[in-house]
């Protein structure tokens, strides 16, 4: 089975906000920042609160810097409002400790591996009755789907997602032939 993005915004609303009307701001955090940065779960589980907060000013910070994973390809991306609110709950319950994953597993002490993102990502799609092909690469995927809804060049989305090839960025936009038909019947030419 290959991943899918979500393709409704308020599915993708009601994913966010499935933890966040919980009170727990971690997994809230977790969404978020997959589905608004579109880094990898392994990247975004590496954060540290030194990537995203700044110790010295006390606040979030407005863009960090990332060396990927799988690629080795620095990259550097600015936090949306939606992202740095968040962290900003997250702060008000789970204390920034330098060094200290962003993730941090209550249990261990250490970073979340990829296993319970996972649970994380499919206890929520299962409550709110998503398609079983929604998991952690659903909130990357995400993120290229409605960029591309909102008229992003597909030419920058493989520039954000690092692909060198766009055959693999047209695969992660999962374009349903919906979409196709909305650019058919949207099309004015002489009016």
């Amino acid at each position: 089975m290959t991943t899918e993005p979500i393709r409704d915004k308020k599915q993708a609303a009601a994913l966010a906000r499935y933890y966040q009307d919980r009170g727990q701001f971690r997994n809230y955090a977790l969404i978020i920042i997959g589905m608004y940065t579109a880094l990898r779960i392994s990247d975004i589980l590496r954060l540290t609160w030194d990537d995203v907060y700044d110790f010295e000013r006390k606040r979030v910070r407005s863009a960090i810097d990332v060396v990927e994973k799988k690629t080795k390809k620095a990259k550097s991306l600015a936090l949306n409002r939606e992202v740095i609110a968040a962290l900003c709950l997250m702060l008000q319950w789970v204390p920034a400790k330098p060094g200290g994953a962003l993730f941090m597993s209550r249990k261990t002490g250490r970073a979340i591996g990829r296993v319970q993102a996972y649970r994380i990502i499919r206890c929520a799609a299962e409550a709110l009755e998503l398609p079983d092909r929604v998991s952690c690469h659903s909130l990357r995927k995400t993120f290229g789907y409605f960029a591309w809804k909102r008229g992003v060049s597909p030419a920058v989305i493989m520039e954000i997602y690092n692909h060198s090839d766009f055959a693999v960025t047209r695969r992660y936009l999962g374009v349903t032939q919906d979409d196709k038909n909305e650019v058919y019947l949207g099309l004015r030419l002489l009016s």
